[in-house]
């Protein structure tokens, strides 16, 4: 067991990007009030991008601009991929932090709607009220 606490502790990013997805699970489907439920899925899609923008860090990695090309003939430099940082997981959480702010917007519009028509942000109660109607 005592080896293990080494690997738990190097990789202890690991352990928040579980935490934070595990209490957003649990507020979007423990919770009734629509607000909280938004919010728990923001705090699940943070951290998933959080997880991806962190699998696309290098410890001792540069980025990936070539100051001069490998060039021609014999004496030509060689360019070594791994000395690199990926850029794609960036690239791609910049386009899922506009999807969340969008979808963000989105679900606080159609809660102001919602509370508009049925005086309630409680699931329970806009239920009860679409049964009785």
């Amino acid at each position: 067991m005592e080896e293990y606490i080494p690997l738990l502790l190097t990789k202890y990013n690991y352990w928040v990007y579980i935490t934070l997805m595990m209490i957003g699970l649990w507020a979007m489907i423990a919770k009734n009030n629509l607000v909280k439920k938004i919010v728990g899925m923001n705090i699940f899609q943070t951290a998933i991008i959080l997880f991806y923008v962190s699998i696309g860090a290098k410890y001792g990695g540069t980025i990936p601009i070539i100051q001069h090309g490998p060039g021609h003939g014999h004496g030509a430099a060689q360019i070594k991929a791994l000395a690199y940082i990926n850029p794609l997981p960036h690239v791609l959480m910049l386009t899922a932090i506009v999807v969340s702010v969008a979808t963000l917007g989105v679900a606080l519009a159609l809660v102001i709607k919602i509370h508009r028509r049925h005086r309630t942000l409680e699931e329970d109660e806009i239920l009860e009220q679409l049964r009785e109607s």
